[in-house]
């Protein structure tokens, strides 16, 4: 189905130099959140193995960053994962990724805005999670529809809290020291104090590469970065460089000042213990702010591709129609905006062990499909005209699918949130291949609009 002229019309405002971009990519991976929600968790499966598992998954994020720099550097369009995979592997896998991206971003904005009001109950006792993370939502959803630079520094302001946040607790832990740094090098040990094995090291590494995820979301601002086919690949890179060492920084910290491992959230009692309970106050202050500023941008990122899978003529006529409009002041996809706000902003009211469940496998399968991609773009050719080439191809796509047929592994031995998560993924998928064979190549055609 061809698109309408409107639709070709449409322009979004080119305002962002790299540096506006990469403030909000970075606010949408959210460090500081990675620390202190993500962070306990890796500590609590490999105790000091920790270190190698964070380590061991930025190894794996640099090989995922070079995929997504390559591929964005041929495809720096705002639909994100799916236009690049549409026009390479072929329109119906570009559909199944437009969907699964799709419904998980919508998802994930409501499990993270949750996030607020378990930060903020330490001001509020009582405050209603749901309730908070519904209106987050729904202010974030706001604050989306204006400027992309005003939304740049609004993100870069709310990002300087995070990281200070981030800087206080690694200064925590490096003058609190309870063991060398060779001991995470050398003799890891486990949170019940036995020798940390290679097994605990990867299954936590499984879990620390959600940690990290994130960088690849400068594609989706690609039609609005200036000089977008060389910029957004060095953001990519970037974006993994700076995520990397805010998040393995404070994570050493805390690994060599911890006074016990095996007491439950180790990050949280590092700063209780050292610093005392204002601190402790002040810095869960910081981290609700660092949510609340994830959700303003990945609210950017789900607006746009909402915005993206209208002008490509997706949905019904009407809806294609409503979701195609762009602000005619501030440039912005300002009906896709609200429209993903209230979606998810409902959602916030689902329950949050369904919502892990349906998130917690399919990026999984959108990295697998971007290394496909790639490895498919320099056999036929497709990705030939981008700027940049990752180094020691076919490494990188190669080493991740490995790594990824690992992590999808871990997830099918999880009987509580993995395995029922592959499930729910096959099942979106399949539902998605279904649509679009008895629906939408029925219609006609499924043409990837090129704004350019």
């Amino acid at each position: 189905m061809s698109t309408s002229q409107t639709h070709q019309q449409a322009r979004l405002k080119r305002g962002l130099r790299a540096f506006g971009t990469l403030l909000i990519v970075l606010s949408a991976i959210t460090p500081a959140s990675s620390v202190f929600i993500i962070g306990p968790g890796v500590i609590g499966t490999a105790g000091t193995g920790a270190f190698w598992s964070y380590v061991l998954a930025a190894v794996v994020g640099v090989f995922m960053a070079f995929v997504y720099a390559e591929l964005s550097s041929a495809y720096p369009l705002t639909g994100g994962e799916y236009t690049i995979i549409g026009r390479i592997l072929g329109p119906l896998p570009g559909f199944l990724a437009l969907i699964l991206v799709l419904v998980t971003q919508l998802l994930i904005l409501a499990v993270i805005a949750l996030g607020v009001g378990t930060y903020l109950g330490v001001l509020f006792p009582g405050l209603p999670g749901p309730l908070a993370g519904a209106v987050t939502v729904a202010l974030a959803a706001v604050v989306a529809i204006f400027d992309i630079r005003l939304n740049a520094v609004v993100t870069g302001v709310f990002l300087a809290l995070e990281m200070l946040a981030l800087l206080v607790l690694s200064g925590i832990g490096v003058l609190n020291i309870e063991r060398p740094f060779t001991d995470l090098l050398t003799r890891p040990v486990a949170p019940d104090g036995s020798a940390a094995t290679f097994g605990l090291i990867a299954l936590a590494t499984a879990v620390a590469i959600f940690s990290y995820n994130g960088y690849g979301s400068a594609v989706y601002f690609g039609e609005e970065t200036q000089g977008a086919r060389r910029n957004i690949a060095r953001v990519i890179l970037w974006a993994l460089a700076i995520t990397v060492a805010a998040e393995l920084i404070p994570i050493t910290a805390v690994l060599l000042s911890a006074p016990d491992l095996a007491g439950g959230n180790v990050v949280r009692e590092v700063v209780t213990t050292y610093a005392g309970g204002p601190v402790a106050t002040m810095i869960s202050l910081a981290v609700a702010l660092a949510i609340a500023n994830a959700v303003i941008a990945i609210m950017l990122l789900t607006a746009r591709l909402l915005f993206s899978s209208a002008r490509d003529a997706t949905w019904p006529r009407p809806v294609n129609a409503l979701l195609g409009h762009i602000h005619p002041h501030f440039g912005t996809p300002w009906a896709a905006t609200l429209a993903a706000g209230v979606v998810s902003a409902a959602l916030c009211f689902v329950n949050e062990r369904f919502l892990l469940v349906v998130t917690g496998t399919s990026l999984v399968v959108i990295y697998a499909a971007l290394c496909a991609a790639v490895i498919g773009g320099r056999r036929n050719g497709s990705t030939g005209h981008g700027v940049y080439r990752m180094p020691l191809y076919p490494v990188a796509p190669v080493a991740a699918l490995v790594a990824l047929a690992y992590v999808i592994y871990t997830s099918a031995i999880d009987p509580v949130i993995g395995r029922p998560s592959l499930i729910v993924t096959a099942a979106i998928l399949t539902a998605a291949a279904l649509a679009y064979l008895l629906l939408v190549r029925r219609r006609g055609a499924w043409t990837l609009h090129d704004p350019e």
